[in-house]
């Protein structure tokens, strides 16, 4: 399957869609399959992201430019939206403010199926549903929503939004789960949400002034903003339900004439004087899929209250879920975005499904006996076999989860029992959770559970994902529909054969398994085994696009966990202070200066001039931007007014600080593209606000000048090389974090701390085995494996196109305790190429001009050349004789002669040395190196 790039715009023709073959097999198809409103909802978007959003208010503007047209870091780490995110958060946006689609009439205009009508839309207020598979991110999609709702009502007169949020949980573990991201309002400010003070002249953080009510913790409403984060039953009509297994994990379906003796009844809130507007955010919202249920009618009631109040009922109410469908399957109509799970595989976001092959499933079989382990053993067994695996591949990093769906409480803990008793690994290791047989959502509770017993069973179902957690698997009766999204889930057996009359979708029944353990970049596999009929269901996805992967499982079988390289403690026959490898730190030596945008004055330009010219009335309708790489475009369509040039400005500030790496300075470099448009880009000055200019703008050479001048400046200004660099510390290889990598080839080292040598290429794998087998004058090597875990040894450089960015060499190998190599392997080279071996080279000479411990060397292996010449190879020393760094072509030999006396600093005379690495010999000979 190829991997589709999750943070990539993708046009709304490149998205999944069903094939004939599939509507023509499948009963409903267009119901079950296509929101029928998504189709053209995703061409209007498209087209209005192309047009720079033009329509929308300044401050949605803003903020949609400062979350996905701005670099954004966390910590050390960069950070980006997924495509997905944006897009479902723009198409509330664009409904909402641009289409003004805010009620059923609207939004059948983007009707793409003629098969909608008004009688499908229950609610008279404005809701949109947001589908997005497990594990995709709808959280982050909700607080982007609060975020604009908040600034929206804040910053536009006149806004229809809301500063208060009435936030929706099923269930107290879907509850638990969001108090993680809105406690103390934690994910808003620690990720990108809130622009910095004073971007497009707003003090965005300040102004986020927001009181968080969770369930009955009632703090005083505040004119500034309420987040009312709450279990659906505290909206209900007096309702408190009795808490039980049931209730606890799957939520409960409220009775309106039930008792409201116990806790704070939040729809009486809601419906109370003090709450003028509001906006709804529903998580796990397929439970409102009927106006005849009290989840929707309470809502309804609340809208209506409002009404009465201020004349308008709910400012907005959207809904997020990855299956919002009816229970004979349609998706709901309401649904405006839609990010499929076939989707989320291909983009690695899940783990993606494994089935068992013909020739497994041919091995096992479900026995003719009333006895439940026996019927099922085969499959159970096949189960945990795979777990297996996995946990012996993953102990060390984390715990791999087994969850068995059994079809009653008493198989469930017969099959927990079995698990005990026959596996080792499992002995005081399976949480049993306890769920009603079909699935649905009993209204009334048959016993009541001691409450200290049930808090106890939350919080190990909470905690399963945790290091602490002592269970290794999960026997449950069913499933756990939503809210338990944990991550270390790898293999599902089910036990159950599902059909039409459960009520539970095939997504749902692997849900709890696709959100995965580690980053974007490790592939991750969910092994799906059980009964033929729990298979059969599960690859009806397959009518939603869903590529199963098929593989042999059981005994003797390869295992599909990732490749785990980490340190080989347990191994008896390696000396690993012997082999270890310390990794100089090294404090940068480029580096941009922020503070020195001051020093750009626009007035010493000596660019090249546009002629500023005059275009027709028809040709000032239309003005088209282009991104500094074409990628972006940007398009203004004047009607009868005119955009604020402001916003055209910034477009250009944002675009130059994005093309030169700059995360921040925008205040400081505004006002001079300002005044560069004004008086210095034209042959003569003009006036901003004049669409003349503003179409000039649009033009490719007035662009050119714009950016190549402010970029050449830029660079001059803030990429600046210290010429020196300090030492900060030695990393030794021996603590490296364990690097998880797909699974692929590796080879066994026995001169290498790690216990699997990985490489990016087959090359590289081939270099490696040199290293291991052939070089006997190598004494350890290491590969220089980066992401999540591993060594992770960097060093910056100018790139070709001025930027900074970080080279990361290959291998290091070691000759003797003081001897040490940096290389870089190399198949096509191109010009960064060229400049990350000069780095590495000016890296080399820093660390020695540092240090008297240790020799750091540069080598350069092209792999052309490795090719022709490899086999005469018999030793390291040779591949330093055959594979000289050309410091002639790097222009950087003056500086290696410079260095070397430096260092050696007794004037000795290197010019007429032969070899390049010659007057490394003579720094290790002076330092007593071998």
């Amino acid at each position: 399957m190829v991997k589709i790039d999750p943070f990539k715009i993708l046009p709304p023709n490149e998205r999944w869609a069903p094939s004939q073959i599939q509507m023509d097999a499948f009963q409903n198809a267009y119901e079950k399959l296509l929101p029928p409103l998504v189709y053209k909802i995703r061409l209007a978007v498209a087209k209005w992201r192309d047009e720079g959003y033009n329509g929308a208010s300044e401050t949605s503007i803003s903020l949609l430019n400062f979350w996905f047209n701005q670099e954004h870091f966390i910590g050390q780490s960069k950070f980006s939206f997924f495509f997905s995110q944006r897009e479902a958060i723009e198409s509330i946006i664009y409904l909402y403010e641009v289409a003004k689609a805010k009620d059923k009439y609207e939004l059948m205009r983007f009707d793409s199926s003629e098969r909608v009508s008004a009688g499908m839309f229950d609610e008279t207020w404005t809701r949109y549903v947001v589908k997005m598979a497990t594990g995709a991110g709808k959280t982050k999609v909700m607080g982007l929503t609060l975020v604009w709702s908040y600034f929206h009502k804040l910053y536009e007169s006149g806004s229809t939004l809301s500063k208060d949020f009435l936030v929706i949980a099923p269930n107290i573990i879907v509850l638990n789960r969001l108090l993680k991201d809105f406690e103390g309002l934690k994910m808003f400010f620690e990720e990108p949400f809130i622009p910095e003070n004073g971007l497009y002249n707003k003090d965005w953080q300040n102004d986020f002034q927001l009181t968080l009510h969770i369930q009955d913790d009632l703090k005083p409403i505040t004119e500034s903003g309420n987040i009312f984060l709450t279990n659906i039953h505290r909206v209900f009509f007096n309702e408190e339900p009795e808490q039980s297994f049931e209730t606890t994990f799957l939520g409960i379906k409220p009775k309106p004439d039930a008792d409201t003796s116990k806790g704070l009844d939040l729809g009486k809130v809601m419906r109370s004087d003090k709450i003028k507007d509001l906006v709804v955010l529903n998580d796990e919202a397929h439970h409102i899929h009927d106006s005849s249920l009290a989840w929707f009618k309470s809502i309804e009631d609340i809208s209506n209250k409002l009404k009465l109040k201020t004349g308008k009922g709910i400012s907005l109410q959207a809904d997020f879920s990855a299956t919002p469908k009816h229970n004979n399957g349609a998706i709901f109509v309401q649904t405006i975005c839609d990010y499929p799970l076939v989707e989320a595989i291909k983009q690695n976001v899940v783990k993606s499904p494994v089935l068992p092959d013909e020739g497994s499933r041919q091995k096992i079989q479900e026995k003719d006996s009333n006895d439940f382990i026996e019927r099922y053993r085969d499959y159970i067994h096949l189960g945990y076999l795979e777990w297996e695996q996995q946990y012996e591949a993953l102990k060390n990093l984390k715990t791999p989860i087994l969850f068995i769906m059994a079809m009653s409480t008493k198989e469930a803990d017969q099959a927990a029992a079995f698990l005990e008793i026959n596996y080792p690994l499992l002995k005081n290791a399976v949480l049993t959770i306890h769920t009603n047989n079909s699935g649905d959502i009993k209204e009334t509770a048959s016993s009541k559970k001691d409450k200290e017993e049930l808090n106890k069973l939350r919080k190990a179902a909470d905690d399963i994902d945790k290091d602490f957690s002592p269970y290794k698997a999960v026997v449950s009766v069913l499933m756990l529909r939503e809210g338990w999204d944990v991550r270390n889930v790898t293999t599902i057996v089910g036990l159950r054969p599902f059909g039409a009359d459960s009520k539970i979708l095939p997504e749902q029944t692997i849900g709890r398994g696709l959100r995965k353990m580690f980053s974007l970049d490790t592939p991750e596999n969910l092994v799906v085994v059980g009964t033929s009929a729990f298979l059969e269901f599960v690859e009806s996805l397959k009518t939603e696009g869903i590529e199963f992967q098929y593989s042999p499982m059981g005994k003797g079988s390869k295992g599909k966990s990732p490749v785990i390289v980490e340190v080989d403690k347990d191994n008896p026959d390696k000396d690993l202070d012997v082999l270890d490898i310390p990794i100089p730190q090294m404090s940068p030596r480029i580096y941009r200066e922020y503070k020195n945008l001051e020093l750009i004055d626009v007035g010493k330009f000596r660019n090249e001039k546009a002629k500023l010219k005059i275009f027709s009335s028809e040709e000032l309708k239309e003005i088209v931007f282009n991104d500094i790489d074409g990628s972006f475009s940007h398009k203004t369509i004047f009607k009868d007014t005119i955009p604020d040039y402001r916003n055209v400005i910034g477009f250009f500030t944002t675009s130059i600080l994005k093309d030169s790496r700059l995360v921040s300075g925008f205040n400081l470099l505004y006002p001079k593209v300002e005044s560069f448009v004004k008086y210095q880009l034209f042959n003569r000055e003009t006036e901003l606000s004049d669409p003349q200019t503003l179409r000039n703008l649009s033009e490719a050479q007035p662009k050119h000048i714009l950016y190549t001048t402010f970029k050449k400046a830029i660079d001059e200004l803030t990429v600046t090389d210290k010429g020196v660099a300090e030492m900060k510390n030695y990393i030794s290889l021996k603590l490296a974090k364990p690097k998880i990598a797909e699974n692929q080839a590796f080879l066994i080292p026995k001169k290498s701390v790690f216990n699997k040598i990985i490489g990016d290429n087959a090359f590289e794998l081939e270099f490696a085995a040199a290293l291991e087998n052939r070089f006997a004058d190598v004494e350890s090597y290491a590969k220089n494996t980066m992401g999540e875990g591993g060594i992770n040894f960097k060093m910056e450089y100018q790139a070709e196109d001025g930027n900074i960015r970080e080279y990361y060499p290959d291998f290091f190998v070691k000759t003797s305790p003081k001897t040490f190599f940096i290389v870089e392997t190399k198949g096509r080279q191109d010009l960064d190429d060229i400049r990350k071996i000069k780095r590495l080279v000016t890296w080399c000479i820093d660390i020695d001009s540092v240090q008297v411990d240790y020799s750091y060397s540069p080598v350069y292996v092209k792999q052309e050349d490795w090719d022709k010449k490899n086999r005469d190879l018999k030793s390291f020393a040779d591949l330093l004789k055959v594979f000289p760094i050309n410091y002639d072509d790097l222009g950087t030999k003056e500086i290696v002669r410079t260095e070397a006396i430096k260092i050696l600093n007794k004037g000795v005379d290197v010019s007429n040395f032969g070899d390049p690495l010659e007057w490394q010999k003579e720094v290790r000979k002076d330092r007593k190196i071998d």
